[in-house]
C-alpha cells in the first residue's frame, strides 16, 4: 500500500535552505520515492490552514517512507532543514 510524505512547510532562512534542497533530490530518489508536489499554487477550500509551500512525496509503502526519514544520508541533511524552515511533516498511509 502506497505511503505519502506530507509537508507543511515555512521556510524562514532561504539561503540556507538551498543547500538541503541540492542534496534532497538524491536521497528521495534513492529510496523509489515519486515527488508529488512540490511548491505551487494552494487554494484553501475550507477551514484556517494556511500553508506557505506543500510538498508530497509517494512511497512504495510506510516502512520505504519510514526507511528514508530514518537513512543516514538524509539523517545528515536534516539538520540544515530545521534550522531554515519551520516545517509539519506526515507520513500518511494510502488506500
Amino acid at each position: 500500500m502506497a505511503a505519502y510524505i506530507i509537508v507543511d512547510s515555512n521556510v524562514h532562512d532561504p539561503e540556507r535552505i538551498k543547500a538541503y534542497g541540492a542534496k534532497v533530490g538524491a536521497t528521495i530518489k534513492a529510496h523509489g520515492a515519486k515527488p508529488l508536489v512540490n511548491g505551487g499554487a494552494i487554494e484553501v477550500l475550507e477551514g484556517d490552514w494556511n500553508p506557505k509551500r506543500m510538498v508530497m512525496l509517494e512511497f512504495a509503502d510506510a516502512d520505504a517512507a519510514r526507511a528514508w526519514y530514518n537513512s543516514p544520508e538524509y539523517q545528515e541533511i536534516l539538520p540544515i532543514r530545521l534550522e531554515s524552515a519551520n516545517d509539519k511533516l506526515l507520513l500518511v498511509e494510502g488506500l
